[in-house]
């Protein structure tokens, strides 16, 4: 069954589209992901999912309630972890709790024990009468997933939620989303712009840039259309003539440059590295490293875009940076 479905999304400002036209569907108790840089339109799709942003067109429903015409009842049925901070740290974190389950009207026996459900499964009881501001980022993190719990949302939506954190921190936040999604069937939609996090968590993940959804399918899938290993050449001398070379060679799928490397993507590819060693030998290519590894979802990435998620993270800025110049000088 399918909680969301979304069909022609758009979203302009001005003569700028964010969203173009995006369609996807996602199933009850599924994880399922919005992978790319920042720029590339993932919180702006959440947005209007969420009823924030009015879409230009195109029409979405959550949980069987149309983002336009119902906006009340989506929001009853949703749960929101935002990319900054939305946390009173002026409040304890049980104090935050009890706010947020009023403003959802939930009834005060009610709210008394979904407070401590929650204050337990984040595992912040013993931190619940503490300021909020004295909490660490991965501390907060946790209580902003709770609170997104507090009313029993029939979706989770989670926007870039390990930012900032730590590696060892966001590591612990993955084992909390991945036991809400298991333990307690939420529907989880999140946006990231790591790939590792798409491919540790998601069921599913969408590829977005510039606005787009370039490739949707399971991280597994989506590695398997790499069709074969990945070999990585460091190389001395010229490294464009080196890779013009290489690319005569029939059996390698395709053969590209990529942060100082020549990279290859070929069947069998412990069988192809003799042969690569010897191809270099014959053509008077210095070849000083060899790396074999299975492709990523950052493989995938450039399989699509032509560019890493780093380089497209710049390119993002800058489009963004564009885009504000344009609307302050309106």
């Amino acid at each position: 069954m399918d909680v969301i479905s979304v069909g022609g999304l758009t979203k302009r400002f001005g003569a700028f589209t964010a969203v173009d036209k995006v369609s996807f569907k996602v199933r009850e108790g599924e994880i399922f992901g919005l992978l790319g840089p920042n720029g590339a339109g993932k919180t702006t799709t959440i947005k209007m999912l969420i009823t924030l942003l009015a879409p230009s067109s195109g029409n979405v429903s959550v949980a069987g309630a149309d983002v336009k015409k119902d906006k009340r009842a989506v929001r009853e049925s949703i749960g929101v972890v935002f990319q900054d901070p939305s946390l009173d740290d002026n409040l304890t974190g049980r104090e935050n709790l009890e706010f947020h389950a009023i403003l959802y009207r939930v009834g005060k026996a009610r709210r008394e024990k979904r407070v401590k459900e929650m204050l337990k499964l984040v595992e912040l009881e013993d931190k619940a009468d503490i300021l909020v501001k004295n909490y660490s980022g991965g501390m907060k993190r946790r209580l902003e997933i709770g609170r997104g719990l507090l009313h029993e949302p029939k979706v989770m939506f989670l926007d870039e939620p390990t930012i900032g954190l730590d590696t060892q921190t966001r590591r612990h936040i993955w084992n909390y989303i991945e036991k809400l999604n298991r333990e307690h069937g939420t529907t989880i939609i999140l946006t990231t712009h790591y790939i590792e996090e798409a491919d540790f968590l998601c069921d599913r993940v969408a590829f977005v840039d510039h606005g787009k959804i370039v490739a949707l399918d399971t991280p597994k899938t989506l590695k398997e259309r790499m069709g074969g290993d990945v070999i990585t050449l460091q190389v001395k001398g010229e490294i464009k003539d080196a890779a013009k070379k290489f690319k005569r060679i029939a059996w390698a799928k395709s053969v590209s440059i990529r942060e100082g490397a020549i990279r290859f993507t070929a069947d069998k590819g412990d069988e192809r590295i003799p042969e690569i060693v010897n191809f270099a030998q014959k053509h008077g290519i210095a070849v000083s490293s060899v790396d074999l590894r299975k492709p990523s979802l950052e493989d995938v990435f450039i399989k699509y875009t032509g560019k890493t998620i780093r380089e497209e993270e710049g390119s993002a800025r800058d489009r963004m940076r564009i885009q504000h110049a344009a609307w302050a000088g309106r």
